[in-house]
């Protein structure tokens, strides 16, 4: 496994952002315009067209222009290789925890063993 994996920084980099995770959300349920996801946060259409590039950078998204209308897509098959190194880390750290409480049990086993006082 990469310890530095430029693609998946771009990801969480991208992620990092609760407004570009909104549009995310919103893109879950279909494509849509813009103009649509511009309107309920409220910002300015060039602060938009910022975060959508963050996010089609990172291949979270897609975009298509049909006339004067930009539509905007999600890529799921970009958030599913952040889910399998995700899923890579908690199995990594559920084995350590595991092997640690294997060890604490020994601990007590010997200290149960120990005469007391």
């Amino acid at each position: 496994m990469a310890h530095h994996d430029p693609d998946l920084d771009r990801i969480f980099q991208a992620l990092s952002d609760p407004t570009r995770r909104q549009m995310l959300a919103r893109l879950g349920q279909g494509a849509v315009p813009v103009s649509e996801l511009a309107r309920p946060t409220g910002m300015a259409l060039p602060t938009i067209l910022r975060h959508l590039g963050v996010l089609e950078e990172a291949g979270l998204i897609a975009t298509t222009k049909s006339g004067r209308t930009r539509l905007c897509q999600a890529r799921p098959e970009t958030l599913a290789a952040t889910a399998d190194w995700l899923s890579q880390q908690r199995a990594l750290w559920e084995a350590r925890t595991d092997r640690l409480e294997a060890f604490l049990a020994t601990l007590e086993d010997d200290d149960a063993d120990q005469p007391r006082d």
